[in-house]
């Protein structure tokens, strides 16, 4: 009867204690997942590891001081290695009481069936141009006016993503692959090899994930203008004309949609198993002109 009314708004004032101690990574009822430091400690871990999932299970396993609910932010689970995406499914099956977990997922598709189906999703609008090199500014980091279009066509309107291709020069290595697929279908080798060295030097493993990254977004950016027959917008010059020229109709949509589904994935575990990332890339780049052939003689 007297109690306060129902919230309508998650929002919380900048100066509530607990945004304060949020912001200071300080806030007693709540654990951040994220990515620990590698096995020499000298920089971040490709992935989320196991290890890093038991210590939020250890965290849930104490009692909260005053008894009130807690929560977790998994930041993000796209990042998790097999071994704490089976993990986090356990928890998430039997999840402890007063508890709210939070999944940050850039590519839900990606995720374990198992783990989609017993959460709640919640789809935040992606950034536009303007407001994400705002985001990128206050958080540091620095955009060309010119490239703020593209980058937000390729990131998504991800802050995150837009970080990672702002450091690895991620707008410029996505030109070269336009570049290169526009003398498809029979593919510049020696721009394909290029290419592929970039990825597969030493010390350059984020540059291959970036550019796996980059084939399998062009690959869904094809399936996407055949399908709608609607123009994309361009994120490297050159690139409209290029998608319309490779997946004029739903037809050819399909075939670059059924390739995107199992190029990045079989990359990917060629590089957890050790192969050559220039001999992984560039087998992925010769699937392409592969599958470019028989579109082209239609």
């Amino acid at each position: 009867m007297f109690a306060a009314p129902p919230p309508t708004t998650l929002d919380m004032s900048p100066d509530h204690p607990v945004s304060r101690r949020m912001r200071q990574l300080a806030e007693p009822r709540h654990f951040l997942l994220r990515r620990g430091p590698n096995d020499k400690e000298t920089a971040l871990s490709q992935v989320i590891s196991v290890d890093e999932v038991r210590k939020m299970k250890a965290f849930f396993a104490l009692t909260a001081a005053d008894g009130g609910h807690r929560t977790a932010i998994i930041d993000s689970v796209d990042e998790m290695n097999p071994a704490a995406a089976n993990a986090l499914l356990k928890l998430l099956e039997e999840p402890p009481p007063k508890v709210t977990l939070f999944l940050i997922s850039h590519q839900p598709a990606r995720l374990l069936p198992t783990i989609r189906s017993r959460c709640r999703v919640l789809r935040l609008s992606p950034l536009g141009p303007q407001d994400l090199s705002d985001a990128l500014t206050l958080a540091g980091g620095t955009v060309d006016p010119g490239d703020r279009a593209a980058l937000a066509e390729l990131s998504g309107g991800s802050v995150g993503e837009a970080f990672r291709l702002t450091n690895l020069d991620g707008l410029k290595l996505y030109a070269g692959l336009v570049r290169l697929l526009a003398t498809l279908p029979r593919m510049d080798r020696p721009q394909a090899l290029a290419l592929a060295d970039i990825g597969g030097a030493r010390g350059a493993a984020e540059t291959f994930d970036l550019i796996v990254t980059l084939i399998d977004l062009m690959l869904a950016r094809l399936a996407r203008q055949g399908a709608t027959g609607q123009p994309v917008p361009e994120a490297a010059p050159g690139e409209a004309a290029l998608l319309a020229r490779l997946s004029p109709d739903p037809a050819a949509a399909r075939v670059w949609a059924d390739l995107a589904q199992t190029l990045s994935v079989r990359a990917r575990r060629g590089k957890a198993v050790n192969l050559d990332p220039a001999a992984l890339l560039m087998d992925m780049l010769l699937k392409v002109d592969e599958t470019a052939g028989p579109l082209a003689q239609r």
